[in-house]
């Protein structure tokens, strides 16, 4: 491939079924990843909780959130779409998010509809101002220093939202299966808009991009929560191995292919 053909490429995969499925994977991991390592490893939700006088979720976040920034790096810095790269970065935003929600909604006590709503109003406003800064959000025109950092920033904030709004849902009379059926139906309603209307597709792909993740944290939930809570309480590290190997066999035997910039004047 030459030059000219590398500047006709985003650094992100093009949208496909494929690429659906792969991230409310991730997501999934990322709920249970992220509970292993703060609630399990750390000690957040055993009975010594506390009395080390370390915050679990503050520490998952600050190994997740320092994970994250070396691969954003590496994303920023790589030539081209990279399936491996990309996909690990995915993954270590979803893993942050889980910490970093589960922190302030629980440790600092806003609550998960104060989370939410606020969580809300961050992903909004960054994508009101990278539109003002770079004239689209299209996934498909993420090619360049300054598109990549406020595409992976808007995505880390909509993976905490995700983690936030999906406990809220979840924690109400409707459950971990009830929650899942209103994202998943959410999810069906933005698929009908995108083949039945000609509603904005960047507007619809942001919405999906956003819905998988409280998806996958319901999701996550159930298999990892008490049966007393309404999950299945399956180990949550055995959970996330099974979908890490998942992932990893996906990302290796899915054929995926860079989005085209070009593309972006149809989706403005």
């Amino acid at each position: 491939m030459n030059d000219n053909q590398d500047e006709l490429l985003a650094k992100v995969p093009a949208v496909t079924l494929g690429f659906w499925i792969i991230k409310i994977l991730a997501t999934t991991f990322g709920e249970t990843m992220g509970d292993t390592v703060s609630m399990s490893w750390l000690g957040e939700t055993t009975a010594q909780a506390g009395q080390s006088g370390m915050n679990g979720y503050l520490v998952g976040t600050a190994l997740f959130g320092a994970t994250l920034a070396l691969l954003v790096f590496l994303q920023v810095r790589a030539a081209r779409f990279t399936p491996w790269v990309y996909w690990a970065t995915i993954i270590a935003s979803t893993t942050a998010g889980t910490t970093l929600a589960d922190f302030s909604t629980r440790s600092l006590g806003i609550g998960y509809s104060g989370g939410s709503l606020l969580l809300l109003g961050l992903v909004l406003a960054s994508l009101l101002v990278w539109h003002r800064k770079m004239g689209t959000i299209s996934a498909a025109s993420v090619h360049g220093r300054e598109a990549e950092l406020f595409y992976w920033l808007t995505i880390t904030i909509s993976q905490t939202l995700g983690t936030a709004l999906g406990d809220w849902v979840a924690d109400g009379p409707l459950g971990y299966l009830g929650a899942a059926e209103i994202f998943g139906g959410a999810l069906v309603l933005v698929a009908l808009a995108y083949f039945a209307t000609r509603v904005n597709r960047v507007m619809l792909f942001w919405a999906a991009f956003i819905l998988t993740r409280p998806l996958g944290a319901v999701v996550g939930d159930f298999l990892d929560k008490p049966v007393a809570s309404g999950g299945l309480e399956l180990s949550r590290l055995a959970a996330s191995v099974v979908l890490a190997i998942a992932i990893v066999m996906l990302v290796a035997l899915v054929p995926q292919r860079a989005e085209t910039v070009l593309e972006q004047e149809h989706f403005r």
